[in-house]
């Protein structure tokens, strides 16, 4: 069965077979996160949390990249006429939409189709698997602007490729691209750009089809 849930137009839901797949929608910008968009991408993990019909998410990007990290044009965040207070955006926004990732009962697969940096790497590295575009590439980013790795990566990257290549891509903040990133153990798998979406929706399909729970 396939539907579409309501969301705001910087990203878009659609839901079939069990899966929901979450857009962001934003590609004139890269997909640029604003205090808008995270603020409703929560509000759609916490629908979908709630929909007893999806039983997987997919969350990819429109356009060139999966997700650039904080729009930096943003007036919400990064007001003009006042210094930003980045830890009430971190403590307020980008923290509760990550531990939504995390923690959420349901499957989360990224299917990284571009490029991800910054917070964008944080969201790809909190969802439990990651589909590559053999084009695509991951960045830390966050030391070149002069601020501490946010968006959970402090927590999931060691986890993912541990301590020391974590210290690494945080501190050095090089380039990835994927086929690096695979090697690091970044990637659940590596595929042709036009076939990430796709890729991911399948294992996304076939979770979904798995059990709820052991039975007792």
């Amino acid at each position: 069965m396939a539907g579409t849930m309501s969301a705001p137009i910087d990203h878009r839901v659609a839901t079939e077979n069990g899966v929901a797949t979450v857009t962001f929608a934003r590609p004139q910008a890269y997909n640029a996160l604003t205090a808008d968009l995270l603020e409703s991408l929560l509000a759609t993990f916490k629908a979908l949390e709630r929909d007893a019909s999806v039983r997987a998410i997919v969350l990819t990007g429109e356009g060139k990249a999966f997700c650039s990290g904080q729009a930096l044009d943003d007036e919400r965040t990064l007001p003009k006429d006042k210094p930003a207070d980045l830890g009430a955006t971190v403590e307020a926004r980008y923290g509760p939409l990550l531990l939504k990732i995390l923690t959420i009962e349901k499957p989360v697969i990224a299917a990284v189709n571009g490029v991800a940096a910054g917070a964008g790497m944080g969201i790809a590295c909190a969802c439990d698997f990651r589909i590559v575009a053999e084009t695509a590439s991951f960045t830390t980013a966050f030391v070149k602007i002069g601020l501490v790795p946010d968006s959970g990566l402090s927590f999931t990257l060691p986890r993912l490729v541990g301590y020391a290549k974590a210290l690494e891509l945080c501190l050095l903040s090089e380039k990835l691209d994927a086929a690096r990133a695979d090697a690091l153990g970044l990637c659940t798998k590596v595929v042709p750009s036009d076939r990430c979406l796709e890729e991911a929706q399948t294992l996304a399909a076939s979770l979904a089809k798995g059990p709820r729970a052991i039975g007792l």
